[in-house]
């Protein structure tokens, strides 16, 4: 089943850093292309607008993200400013939820438990946890 996924972007794809753009979060792009290749629609939604929102959109784009719809429920969809900017999806990714934003591995298995365990992200997160440990080795000698 292909889900429209609304994603925010500052303190959810990368840390806050409004206007400016912050350091990406861990396995944010591996997951959203992931959900991509499922099928899902991933949307951008978020308080930027104008220069800082292409910004985003730019940043994304450049790290092989490319979105359905920016701040709207679907491509075609004119927003005039005048009422609520809400966007129809069936799943919300916000760091704004209440206890706040689960890592981007734990999004995609409650997304899609069935890829658990032995997913390609899960694969890439093992070998994250091999160089973590091979670095807090170094840092302790």
């Amino acid at each position: 089943m292909s889900l429209r996924i609304a994603i925010d972007f500052d303190g959810t794809i990368v840390e806050h850093a409004y206007p400016n753009i912050g350091k990406e979060k861990l396995f944010a792009f591996e997951t959203m292309k992931l959900l991509q290749k499922k099928g899902h629609r991933l949307i951008l939604w978020t308080i930027r607008t104008g220069k800082e929102m292409e910004e985003a959109v730019t940043y994304c784009r450049e790290r092989g993200v490319e979105f359905y719809a920016v701040n709207k429920s679907y491509p075609e969809e004119e927003w005039t400013g005048e009422a609520s900017r809400k966007i129809e999806a069936d799943v919300f990714i916000d760091d704004r939820n209440i206890g706040g934003l689960p890592g981007w591995t734990d999004i995609y298995r409650m997304i899609h438990p069935e890829d658990y365990p032995g997913s390609i992200l899960e694969k890439k997160m093992i070998r994250h946890r091999k160089w973590w440990k091979r670095l807090k080795f170094f840092g302790n000698s």
